[in-house]
């Protein structure tokens, strides 16, 4: 698929406000959308990346979070990446993926002479290995993605033919993200379920050790094909929550990149002379996901729940139109991000025409009637669980003031943010903060999360209606018609209020001005390849 998503992608935006310093002066312009002169880059060095939390697992086929994702920039490539454009493009195969006339058969030739971080080649055997094991592998997060895949296959050294059941149009999107993502079958073998703690992909960069909740760090990688592109001699990713510290920590110097930094330490940010800034729209949606039926753990079917938010749509309404989605952007975020209340961008691929302005206002006096309607006692007690970074808990208590004046009791409950996931992956919770980082195609918004059962759907929504279009969107190719389904599972959606849109982020990275060929797109991914410091 080679639609470009308008303006998805800033490399390196100037500024944001007049009184921003520019970027490197080495900087050219090229289409559009500022490059770094990579001549102005020298070897040598360890650049250290600052996380706005720790990542879970570093296996591709169980990991779930966008800190993950930016750590597997570095050193996991996929079969397909998107470019600065947002359009897929190969990156350890050969070309784009050839798709039979019937839509069923799609065949992936590979690039030659690739070999993994422990020396074992790449070939079309090891390439059939991961995608069967993203499918198939229990608690895989890949599996819905992957499921209309029937059959995997070498055809020769380094050709891989896929047979789906179904015609599916987003399995190109699909690849330029972790089910893409190809692991040595030598380190799969050897170290089975602990691959996370030692993970062998193709990259730029191995994996060198992890101390949890401190640091990963990765050294380059001498089998990498592109190793003349690589200057620096390694990546330290370290999590560090708050924003204020990792400003801080840029300032003096001890970190070089902050990555996902918040509204209020960008405006600080714009002021230094040494640092810099980084932005794109994008793909993705942050929310809050209310249990609806997750009895018995993620990729499990609905069960019932004995809870007002549970029982009665009617009091999940009431919840959502007690939020003001404008104030909330105004209060926590200066303003700097947008209203949302649908999983899909308007950088995406394929935009249905659910606007910011579209959204539902905040109408209390109907919210109070809805409860009354639904014959629960106020005010209705609920649980929020949010992420520990400052940024959240501010967003509970905006949400726990408004929802307040309507009839809810909103306690909060700040939670480590891989114990977060795992609690509500496993359906302990009433509410949590969740979010997405946003995929090109729209299927990789949806269909995890909301459909029965899906891979990562947390809140135990079951809809065959929902999955009806799903499969809809999936196998229809004409962008008009699937523009109009993906509309109508919109506003399904949004009246199942089960996962309530709130806004959509924009990517911000900070970086000290000593660091170039840094490049961030609009799927947030903060990319480390070309990176170093300057001359």
């Amino acid at each position: 698929m080679r639609r470009k998503a308008v303006a998805l992608v800033a490399v390196a935006l100037v500024s944001l406000t007049s009184g921003c310093a520019s970027l490197q002066s080495s900087a050219t312009e090229v289409g559009g959308v500022r490059k770094t002169d990579e001549r102005s880059v020298r070897d040598g060095g360890t650049l250290t990346v600052a996380l706005n939390s720790d990542p879970d697992k570093l296996d591709p086929t169980l990991a779930q979070t966008l800190v993950g994702r930016t750590v597997f920039a570095g050193m996991c490539e996929k079969l397909y990446d998107i470019d600065e454009d947002g359009v897929v493009v190969p990156q350890l195969a050969a070309a784009l993926p050839a798709t039979s006339a019937d839509g069923r058969t799609v065949t992936v030739r590979l690039r030659h002479d690739l070999k993994f971080s422990d020396g074992t080649k790449l070939d079309a055997r090891a390439v059939v290995t991961s995608l069967l094991r993203h499918r198939d592998l229990p608690g895989s997060a890949r599996g819905t993605e992957l499921a209309p895949v029937k059959s995997v296959r070498a055809t020769g050294p380094y050709t891989v033919r896929m047979e789906l059941d179904h015609p599916y149009v987003p399995l190109t999107g699909v690849l330029a993200d972790r089910a893409g993502m190809v692991m040595s079958p030598t380190a799969l073998k050897k170290y089975g379920k602990n691959f996370t703690n030692h993970p062998s992909c193709v990259g730029p960069f191995r994996f060198v050790e992890r101390v949890g909740g401190d640091r990963i760090v990765l050294k380059k990688d001498p089998n990498y094909y592109d190793a003349d592109k690589v200057h620096l001699d390694g990546v330290i990713y370290k999590p560090i929550p708050d924003g204020n510290v990792r400003l801080a920590n840029l300032r003096s110097g001890d970190l070089q990149v902050g990555d996902q930094m918040g509204p209020i330490d960008v405006r600080s940010a714009l002021t230094e002379p040494k640092l810099q800034l980084f932005n794109s729209p994008s793909l993705g949606y942050q929310g809050i996901g209310l249990n609806v039926g997750n009895v018995h753990g993620l990729g499990k079917k609905p069960g019932k729940l004995d809870t007002p938010i549970a029982r009665d749509v009617r009091v999940r309404e009431a919840f959502e139109l007690a939020i003001d989605r404008e104030t909330l952007n105004k209060v926590v975020f200066q303003g700097m991000y947008e209203p949302a209340c649908g999983p899909i961008s308007p950088q995406s691929a394929i935009a249905p025409g659910v606007k910011p302005q579209d959204c539902p206002g905040r109408d209390v006096a109907k919210a109070k009637k809805l409860l009354k309607e639904a014959g629960v006692k106020t005010p209705v007690k609920i649980e929020l669980k949010t992420s520990t970074t400052p940024e959240q808990g501010r967003v509970g208590q905006v949400l726990q003031a408004m929802v307040k004046e309507a009839g809810f009791d909103l306690s909060l409950r700040p939670t480590e943010y891989a114990t977060m996931l795992a609690e509500t992956d496993a359906g302990h919770y009433d509410v949590f903060t969740s979010g997405w980082s946003g995929r090109l195609d729209p299927d990789g918004n949806v269909s995890n999360f909301l459909r029965t059962a899906g891979a990562m759907n947390a809140y135990g929504l079951g809809d065959p209606e929902i999955d009806r279009l799903i499969d809809e969107g999936r196998a229809v190719a004409d962008p008009a018609r699937r523009t109009k389904i993906y509309n109508e599972l919109t506003r399904r959606v949004q009246d199942a209020h089960t996962m309530i849109y709130l806004y959509r982020q924009k990517n911000y990275v900070v970086a000290t001005k000593s660091v170039a060929g840094i490049r961030v797109y609009g799927d947030g991914l903060v990319r480390v390849k070309t990176a170093g410091y300057t001359r």
